[in-house]
């Protein structure tokens, strides 16, 4: 699905989305029962689940390894408790970050009274055989105003630090607006949360990804909500 020289959009009608009453999820790469060889990795990007979790509901006691995991909540909220002993809830406009390594077994669950709207996003470590390790932190909106905001990375961009060769960010961009993301060498994947944007020349609208390679220019005309993740070309 991706061209080294090109710039790839996938439509949102493209991603493969389950509804299983209690969560209703889109998976952007090959997960689960989902298998597609054209589509198991972009860069050092291996996951992007776009997850609406019911109240009451959630994932239970399940294991994973040598993945870091970043989980980022648009709306709602969830709890999360592993078998490191960490705890934590993160609602609207707030990140965890878990660190597999070696193994950890983990589980989440929405014990709210609304909705948990979430993107929950894997990344290959820099390097295998890591302990887990666990962090949460607050994003405020107005933080990503017009400017690209960190929720993790690997490359002391900000947010959360992570072992992975790769920077995430949320960007909310205003009326006319634009900015200016990734670079010579690196890898760009874009998923728009709300709005509409043009990239390259192209729009893409709510839900619609943006893979490609070098930098670009992201304008808005009518307002546009994303997330930007810019990595390393070293993993293909």
């Amino acid at each position: 699905m991706f061209e080294e020289r090109s710039i790839t959009i996938i439509p949102e009608e493209r991603r493969h989305t389950r509804n299983y009453g209690w969560l209703r999820t889109s998976w952007l790469f090959s997960f689960n029962d989902y298998q597609d060889r054209s589509n198991q990795s972009f860069g050092g990007l291996r996951v992007f689940n776009d997850d609406l979790v019911q109240p009451g509901e959630g994932f239970a006691d399940h294991r994973h390894s040598e993945m870091e995991i970043v989980t980022f909540v648009l709306d709602g909220e969830i709890s999360h408790e592993d078998s490191a002993g960490n705890k934590g809830t993160i609602g609207r406009d707030q990140a965890q970050r878990m660190s597999a390594g070696t193994g950890v077994i983990h589980s989440e669950f929405n014990r709210g009274t609304a909705p948990a709207h979430m993107y929950q996003i894997w990344f290959f470590p820099r390097k295998r055989g890591l302990l887990p390790s666990y962090a949460q932190g607050t994003f405020p909106k107005e933080g990503r105003k017009d400017r690209l905001q960190p929720l993790a990375s690997g490359e002391g961009r900000g947010g959360l630090e992570m072992a992975a060769d790769a920077t995430l960010y949320a960007c909310d961009l205003g009326e006319g607006r634009e900015i200016e993301v990734g670079g010579n060498g690196r890898l760009l994947f874009i998923y728009l949360t709300d709005g509409a944007a043009m990239v390259e020349g192209r729009e893409i609208g709510k839900n619609d990804q943006v893979r490609m390679k070098g930098g670009t220019t992201v304008r808005s005309d009518g307002g546009a909500e994303m997330i930007v993740i810019d990595m390393p070309e070293t993993r293909l």
